[in-house]
């Protein structure tokens, strides 16, 4: 998989549109500067030497200089992954514990008011963009009711603050982009944990246990719930290295110094080796988190590797 991104990546950057050659272009720039320009960056060597050396450094980590930062781009990419990755893990754990509760509570109140109204709740969410949220959410709370800051995540000037205060402003910072976040995922969650419930509920193992009078509670938690986590573990990998790899709109909504902001900016200034940088590390981490939920499966599941000994 890591391969076929490397080489699916290649073939992306060198058809998209612009050279990043004239970046450099000025009315003072001669053409042997452009042309060393070019040769600096082997734009000028055959597409397979260019693709060779490309694999090469794409898997050794080495992504070359921004066009942009004039700097390496591990140095960037370090400096904003971990930012993302943090808040990538306060979205998940939002998104996983509200959609679950939410969802438990609607299969408890099956075809009642309740589960009518959370269904209607989460379907009206999911449809609303992340962007149009976001923004509503600003309004809202940034500009009519003046709580919380629009951008960013510090206040300026408060170096010399308590440790208290620092995390308050931070989390006062962080409420808006992980709330607009998080009410695009909760629905998901919620759908996948309300039809597992019912799914399993109908099956012959738990009809077994209600027959022989077990409680409901304990059929719920040491059953139901362990036996409806597999497909919901199989999505959240995916989701959640959807996020390690940068919310792009809602980290340009609210100027966070994330990936996903630096990969918009890359893309528009076609700084071509930080475009190969973000997309290489959020395919990296798609895998990681999909093959970590892979193995968390196979752990809970003992019927996923009954085959592998025969």
């Amino acid at each position: 998989m890591l391969f076929l991104t490397v080489s699916f990546l290649f073939v992306l950057v060198r058809i998209a549109p612009g050279d990043p050659s004239q970046k450099y272009l000025s009315p003072n720039l001669s053409p042997e500067l452009l042309e060393k320009v070019r040769t600096t960056f082997e734009l000028d060597k055959p597409v397979f030497t260019q693709y060779v050396g490309f694999l090469k450094n794409s898997l050794a980590g080495n992504f070359g200089i921004s066009y942009s930062y004039h700097r390496p781009v591990t140095q960037i990419l370090c400096e904003t992954l971990p930012f993302t990755l943090i808040f990538s893990l306060l979205v998940f754990a939002v998104q996983f514990i509200v959609g679950g509760a939410l969802g438990y509570s609607a299969f408890r109140a099956k075809q009642k008011w309740r589960d009518k109204l959370l269904t209607n709740i989460n379907l009206f969410l999911y449809a609303v963009p992340a962007f149009v949220s976001g923004l509503l959410l600003v309004v809202i709370f940034s500009v009519w009711l003046q709580w919380l800051p629009s951008s960013g995540i510090k206040t300026i000037g408060l170096s010399d603050a308590g440790i208290l205060e620092k995390f308050f402003d931070y989390f006062t910072h962080m409420l808006l982009p992980v709330a607009t976040l998080s009410l695009a995922g909760i629905p998901v969650y919620f759908k996948y944990f309300r039809e597992a419930f019912e799914e399993n509920q109908l099956k012959q193992f738990v009809l077994y246990l209600e027959a022989n009078g077990i409680s409901e509670r304990k059929i719920f938690f040491r059953h139901l719930l362990p036996n409806s986590l597999n497909a919901i573990i199989a999505y959240a990998g995916v989701d959640l290295g959807i996020l390690f790899s940068g919310a792009l709109l809602t980290e340009v909504i609210f100027g966070l110094p994330g990936m996903g902001r630096l990969a918009v900016r890359a893309i528009l200034e076609h700084d071509y080796p930080l475009v190969v940088g973000c997309t290489l590390t959020a395919g990296v981490l798609i895998i990681l988190t999909t093959l970590a939920a892979d193995l968390i499966r196979m752990k809970i599941d003992k019927r996923l590797t009954a085959g592998l000994s025969n």
